[in-house]
């Protein structure tokens, strides 16, 4: 079945690019406006982030974003056949900001978010940074699927970390060179150990690994952001953050984190996943005081 299932898929990604926008604006359709998939999650997020604009401002912004999600699911099947040639005439990065830093002799810890289109830099990364990639994935619970995504996520020489087994698998790694890319803009699932901070100025859980693993590593940190030039082009931009995470008051690297996710996301708001519910968890000042940063 894996076989059967893997081919079928190949042989999409052999299509051309238009027929593969075609599809998209296809599901688009079936699913945002006979469907609504998420819709109400949606638009109850864009309500609590922006209740400055307006109803109609919101409304095109989830059109967009919808538009860009079912582009990154047709896009992410192009990239079981993709060359590096083609990838890297579709995706551009300041790539030389981590050339001088890998001359420092440090690693590098990426913080990054749910931008469009995550799995175009999975493997852009791997094949133009001169660190050795490493990214963290959350298991797929069909076998299949998940060894197709696996296989294709680091068939440019990722480094794939499964979320479950996070210690023990990137354990190989951290003995050598690496930049790891890490993502902290869903809710944790250790309220009690999570950092609260006002994101969109309403209290939200961030992890604390990003931080702990920052500091007990010693890494540079770099914080990264993705965006659609146009259709199936993007650009990728690094901006370092520090290389001393060690000489940072505890919870400082997690509220500049926050900074620059608000801030990349008011710049584009399309751009970034608003399916999954950022603020399900209620807030308890007194509970939580002891995490809670200002």
């Amino acid at each position: 079945m894996y076989y059967i299932v893997y081919y079928t898929l190949y042989l999409i990604s052999l299509l051309p690019w238009f027929i593969i926008y075609r599809l998209s604006d296809f599901f688009y359709f079936i699913l945002y406006h006979l469907v609504g998939y998420r819709k109400e999650v949606v638009m109850n997020n864009l309500l609590t982030a922006f209740p400055e604009k307006t109803e109609q401002e919101r409304i095109a912004i989830a059109k967009d974003m919808y538009q860009q999600l079912f582009d990154t699911f047709l896009e992410t099947i192009k990239l079981l056949s993709i060359t590096k040639e083609e990838l890297n005439k579709r995706f551009k990065c300041n790539y030389e900001l981590l050339d001088d830093l890998y001359a420092t002799g440090k690693n590098v810890q990426l913080h990054g978010g749910h931008f469009f289109n995550w799995e175009y830099l999975n493997l852009a990364y791997a094949a133009n940074l001169v660190y050795p990639f490493v990214g963290v994935y959350q298991p797929l619970t069909s076998p299949i699927f998940g060894k197709i995504m696996y296989n294709m996520r680091s068939r440019f020489g990722t480094g794939m970390v499964s979320v479950a087994n996070f210690n023990r698998e990137f354990f190989k790694y951290s003995k050598g060179r690496y930049a790891l890319a890490l993502g902290g803009d869903q809710n944790s699932s250790n309220l009690e150990n999570a950092y609260w901070i006002s994101f969109f100025g309403r209290m939200a859980p961030f992890v604390t690994g990003l931080e702990r693993m920052a500091v007990a590593k010693d890494t540079a940190i770099v914080f990264a952001t993705t965006y659609r030039i146009k259709r199936g082009y993007y650009q990728s931009e690094f901006s370092l953050y520090t290389t001393e995470p060690k000489t940072l008051p505890k919870g400082a690297i997690t509220i500049a984190y926050r900074d620059f996710l608000e801030g990349q996301i008011r710049l584009r708001p399309s751009n970034y996943l608003w399916t999954h519910k950022r603020w399900k968890h209620k807030y308890d000042a007194e509970k939580f005081k002891e995490m809670t940063l200002s």
